[in-house]
């Protein structure tokens, strides 16, 4: 189906407005088509978590909510304003460098294998994004970077490098240092999977306080079944770029109702 862009609101308004919205989008490589049409709103506060096979978009959706793809068609929304475009003259165009920067200031990534700036303390990876990019002085800074390790548990590391800390040090590390940039929405690419399974439990309990104590819309992907039915209110099963089946943990993961999603189920489950 074609839309034209006139089919697509300048600002999502009214009551329950989404934090997070993928109008009709569509991603391609050539002729490969890693979204097609996808539609998929996250609520405030609202902890998503995308599991499917590998090539079925997943990571693409957090890509573009990052800004790293342009999408091909479709709007995509955060906080009720376009991210992708912006308003000109009326009508929806494509998003400019500064509108894109604006809009990406409201959304916070963790990544895989962390990232953190290997030259600076733990402190120093929670001070630099607030100093550089928000302005803050460097006692404002500070102060923040503390509370946010303080909250994560890490205060006591404050003074160590990445290199001091282990694989679950610097992922609560790299979750403080998003934090600090005072983001909307948070995103999660497989943030447990380069962690020893002890560890886990400590990553998972650290993300479920930032859902209680900052109302944090999350979404996350990831291919670890038991860590996605802990965290998530809702499991969105995606194949082929669509959204093939969705519900809360228990239904989807206990009582999935879709063939595809039945047998990803199967070989992930037994694969563990």
């Amino acid at each position: 189906m074609k839309y034209d862009m006139s089919d697509y609101p300048l600002k999502l308004e009214g009551d329950n407005v989404p934090m997070v919205r993928f109008q009709n989008v569509t991603k391609k490589y050539g002729q490969l088509t890693v979204l097609d049409g996808l539609n998929l709103d996250v609520a405030e506060g609202e902890m998503v978590t995308i599991i499917g096979p590998s090539g079925s978009g997943k990571t693409t959706v957090l890509r573009m909510l990052m800004t790293l793809e342009t999408i091909d068609s479709g709007v995509i929304y955060v906080d009720g304003e376009p991210l992708t475009h912006m308003e000109k003259n009326g009508r929806l165009v494509r998003a400019s460098a500064a509108h894109l920067r604006k809009i990406r200031s409201k959304i916070g990534m963790c990544f895989q294998h962390f990232n953190l700036f290997p030259h600076m303390t733990a402190l120093g990876n929670c001070m630099e994004g607030p100093i550089q990019v928000l302005g803050l002085s460097k006692e404002k800074a500070e102060k923040r970077a503390l509370e946010l390790l303080d909250m994560v548990g890490m205060a006591e590391k404050r003074d160590q490098h990445p290199s001091r800390l282990s694989g679950g040090q610097q992922q609560r590390v790299a979750i403080a240092r998003a934090l600090a940039m005072r983001p909307k929405v948070m995103l999660f690419d497989e943030v447990t999977s380069a962690l020893d399974p002890e560890v886990i439990s400590e990553v998972t309990s650290v993300i479920r306080s930032l859902v209680d104590q900052h109302n944090l819309t999350m979404l996350m992907v990831t291919h670890q079944i038991g860590f996605a039915r802990e965290i998530s209110d809702r499991i969105c099963f995606f194949f082929a770029g669509q959204i093939e089946e969705q519900g809360a943990p228990k239904i989807l993961l206990d009582s999935p109702q879709n063939d595809r999603t039945q047998q990803f189920l199967s070989a992930v489950l037994d694969a563990n």
